[in-house]
């Protein structure tokens, strides 16, 4: 693999002494590497932080997301109505469990699901609702939560990115009936890979926990006696680690958000008197994690020249997302749709760095570079 040596690059992870200790903790008993009491430690962590009653920890966001659906008895013939601007895992679940994902518009303030197209689509299939909130920054949840309700739906919070953000005093992913996190290393917190199911219902974390390990009963799986296997299952396992990062990343996980926060209103102060340029914001009443900042230009000619601009000046960007329905794959599947806003958005925005290590002088760099570029650029 070839790895570009960039001036600032798009993410890094924050880690110190604690991870290291952690780890070799882990190491130096020479057992337990698969299975372990972090486990059960990060877990608990999680639940006291995030005032969540069960958690389950896998190996990564993209299997909490299919032992969601899976939890929840969703399956084929069912339609899931989940945004086309996301990570493609989010639309890729329902094809896990052979539903039918349904996609649905944006709206232009939080970039989530749009509450008004979302009721559009619900027809006798549809069985659940998978919003994401982007980039950290809440969507318009309680809106579809009132939604999912009145139509008898299951509401699935996709908060990969938005790890302890809060919507109106609650913490993202605690609203719905299932909520997922990420902790891959681009993420508010990180185990390298790894997430995570938050739930209220002590059957669904019941159901969880044997799905995650070959649907065998017993607590230990290499350490039992003997067990029965009760159910279908996977190996999506976190490894102990895995949880003795986390837990130590959940040590600093309020310092490098307060951080992320005040990088995140510097690049606003620096970007937003600029004509042509719109960032997405929390919602008075939220609290966004900015597990990235992104804004958008406009029109796609001028986003693709600036990335090649920033480029030539060391700085790494990226574009997130563009549209699930337009990639090879989906479009190999027949999906033939066309959703306004979702187009507008992907053609517009661009992603550059935001890190808690990433230093002021940094930021400066990077807002006089973009601010130069498009006050120069018809």
């Amino acid at each position: 693999m070839i790895v570009l040596k960039w001036k600032i690059p798009l993410f890094k992870m924050s880690w110190d002494i604690d991870e290291i200790k952690n780890i070799n903790e882990v190491i130096r008993r020479g057992m337990y590497w698969a299975e372990g009491p972090e486990i059960v430690k990060f877990e608990k962590r999680i639940s006291d932080i995030i005032d969540s009653k069960y958690v389950v920890v896998v190996n990564s966001g993209t299997s909490a997301l299919h032992l969601a659906l899976l939890s929840l008895n969703i399956g084929k013939g069912d339609e899931i109505i989940v945004p086309a601007f996301t990570f493609i895992a989010t639309a890729n679940s329902a094809l896990f469990v052979n539903a039918t994902p349904v996609f649905a518009d944006i709206e232009k303030e939080t970039l989530g699901l749009d509450p008004m197209h979302i009721e559009d689509l619900i027809t006798e299939r549809t069985k659940a609702i998978i919003p994401i909130h982007y980039a950290g920054i809440p969507c318009k949840i309680h809106e579809i939560k009132k939604i999912a309700k009145r139509h008898g739906l299951y509401l699935i919070e996709d908060a990969a990115e938005a790890f302890m953000a809060k919507s109106q005093s609650k913490y993202v992913g605690t609203i719905g009936h299932v909520g997922i996190f990420s902790f891959c290393q681009t993420k508010v917190i990180t185990t390298g890979e790894g997430g995570a199911i938050v739930t209220h219902s002590k059957a669904l974390q019941k159901k969880l926990r044997l799905l995650r390990s070959h649907g065998r009963s017993s607590k230990n799986y290499f350490f039992s006696y003997s067990a029965d296997y009760t159910s279908f299952g996977y190996n999506f396992r976190m490894s102990p680690i895995q949880a003795a990062l986390g837990l130590a990343q959940l040590k600093k996980a309020k310092k490098l958000i307060r951080r992320r926060r005040e990088i995140a209103k510097i690049y606003r102060e620096g970007l937003e008197s600029i004509n042509g340029v719109d960032i997405p914001m929390e919602r008075r009443g939220d609290y966004a994690v900015y597990q990235m900042f992104s804004f958008l230009v406009k029109n796609k000619k001028i986003r693709n020249r600036l990335c090649k601009y920033l480029k030539n000046k060391g700085v790494m960007t990226k574009i997130y997302f563009e549209p699930v329905y337009k990639t090879a794959f989906y479009r190999s599947l027949g999906f033939k749709v066309s959703l306004p806003n979702t187009e507008y958005v992907s053609e517009r925005i661009l992603t550059i760095p935001l890190y808690p290590a990433l230093k002021d002088d940094e930021v400066s760099y990077i807002i006089k570079h973009i601010v130069r570029f498009l006050k120069n650029t018809n």
